[in-house]
């Protein structure tokens, strides 16, 4: 019998949980993909490259809204619970608080391990994998983003603009600008052109100019009746540098690693010359933060728990009772508002970061003893 009533008090948390995280999940990843959309607009990608990216930030949205949906869940179904008075079915049947607060904290490891496999492994794994995926892609929306009479710089190094664009895809008057390097660039003036697309890739048939390339030591110019211009050789202006949350786990272990057995702990240091490549020119304050999120805040899912089910447990004082959800609720924001406080300060001493690491251990073990001299329990109840 027991069994069956904490089984359907346990799907009644996951459900609610599902519910509530996909939705907000699907909220916030509407809003940013709507902030993407320069990947479009300003960078010249394909809607398929779009739709790719941004597909693969879902995991990443997720797994930062587990926690405190999680809170969320168990309270409101406590709550929920109390309100129809279905909690009196957990005591008539020989359940005990301790034993009723012990499952809901068996149930938060599951969503503590979720969290774990979602920051270690798949999230790195998405996040590096859009980043790659827009690195390879083509700009396959240039000849879109070409209007007349403006400067389209959607490429790096390369600046184009044209008087007139014709429905039939026809250019006329065209300015090309690219720069080769640090001093030296090439300058191309076509009387028309039109884009075509061969082999996958766009290039500029261009019609009736000359190609002017300057330098610190000369310059010439060279005319023409007709050429293509190659545009696959031009990378997007996205950034496709990797950053710290695309890196793989254990490579950011090895970084934060050799900085603690060769130098002392610094935060804004910047690595040079790393044995771990990974870590090269990149701040160890970042790379702290970032393992902080991937191993040490989901270790607060327990925490919250605990909050969230000692909602049981009600004061004897008539005052106290009055306040106690507003009291449990403000008391489990509070804790995930100091797990992101924790964040910035993980790194500014050996002692602090010590501290910081072992925090959301210390709340579990002195919350539950609270719990334990509240519930006055005895050990055969655990």
């Amino acid at each position: 019998m027991n069994k069956l009533i904490f089984r359907k008090f346990s799907k009644d948390i996951i459900n609610f949980f599902l519910i509530a995280s996909f939705s907000i999940t699907f909220i916030v990843w509407i809003i940013q993909a709507v902030n993407f959309l320069d990947l479009i607009s300003n960078d010249g990608h394909s809607l398929d490259v779009y739709f790719y990216f941004v597909s693969l930030n879902l995991p990443k949205i997720f797994s930062k809204t587990i926690i405190f949906v999680f809170f969320i869940s168990i309270f409101y179904v406590i709550n929920k619970y109390k309100n129809s008075n279905e909690l009196i079915v957990f005591w008539s049947n020989g359940i005990q608080k301790i034993k009723f607060i012990n499952f809901i904290l068996k149930l938060s490891l599951l969503f503590l391990i979720l969290q774990l496999v979602l920051n270690l492994f798949v999230i790195p794994k998405s996040q590096s994998l859009g980043r790659l995926y827009i690195k390879q892609s083509n700009i396959d929306f240039l000849p879109k983003l070409i209007s007349e009479k403006k400067f389209i710089n959607v490429v790096k190094n390369l600046t184009i603009f044209v008087e007139e664009y014709k429905k039939d895809g026809k250019l006329n008057k065209i300015y090309i600008n690219e720069k080769l390097g640090s001093s030296e660039s090439k300058i191309i003036v076509s009387e028309s052109g039109k884009i075509i697309k061969k082999n996958k890739n766009y290039i500029l048939r261009l019609n009736n100019g000359g190609i002017t390339n300057i330098s610190e030591d000369n310059t010439y110019t060279l005319n023409f009746s007709e050429t293509d211009y190659d545009l696959s050789d031009f990378s997007t202006k996205t950034t496709t540098a990797s950053k710290v949350q695309e890196l793989d786990s254990i490579k950011l272990l090895m970084c934060i690693k050799e900085v603690l057995m060769k130098d002392k702990l610094n935060a804004e240091q910047i690595i040079i010359k790393p044995e771990n490549t990974a870590c090269h020119s990149r701040k160890v304050k970042s790379i702290g933060e970032e393992l902080y999120k991937r191993l040490i805040l989901p270790f607060y899912t327990l925490i919250i728990s605990l909050v969230a089910a000692s909602l049981v447990i009600e004061p004897k004082s008539r005052y106290l009772l009055k306040f106690h959800k507003l009291n449990i609720f403000l008391t489990g924001i509070a804790v995930i508002i100091l797990s992101q406080l924790a964040l910035k300060f993980i790194l500014n001493s050996i002692n602090l970061m010590i501290v910081i690491l072992f925090l959301p251990i210390f709340l579990i073990i002195i919350y539950y003893l609270m719990i334990l001299i509240f519930t006055k329990f005895k050990l055969s109840y655990l």
